[in-house]
């Protein structure tokens, strides 16, 4: 085998790896991992739709874990703001010196699932 068989096949295997991480708190619904998956390494976003309660938070917390990824929630409501999404600027005083800190939003995570954006204001889902 040459070097590029063997990294297919370690990938291969990382994949299996994976799958079954996640696959211990997602149970019948392989079809769905798979696909996630796909996103994930086509790098682009995935868009999970469902009635409440099929673990939909679960799937991507869970492949967070197994990524070892860092995993947020938002919960889009009418009175979210902007500034609940991608972080805000906070006054700050130490040692008698005041200066202004950014603590950034659940946006700066690895991952971020996004639950009811239709439920925000226009100038809320422009914040995604």
């Amino acid at each position: 085998m040459n070097s590029n068989e063997v990294e297919v096949q370690a990938t291969l295997k990382q994949l299996g790896q994976l799958r079954q991480a996640i696959g211990q708190a997602i149970v019948g619904q392989e079809q769905v991992v798979e696909q996630l998956l796909i996103g994930l390494l086509s790098g682009g976003h995935c868009l999970l739709e469902g009635v409440p309660g099929l673990g939909k938070t679960l799937l991507v917390r869970s492949l967070g874990q197994a990524l070892h990824l860092d995993f947020r929630r938002i919960q889009f409501t009418p009175d979210l703001m902007p500034s609940d999404i991608l972080g805000t600027e906070i006054l700050t005083d130490q040692d008698g010196r005041r200066e202004f800190r950014f603590r950034p939003g659940p946006l700066f995570a690895n991952l971020v699932l996004a639950d009811e954006i239709n439920r925000s204001t226009p100038k809320t889902q422009s914040a995604m």
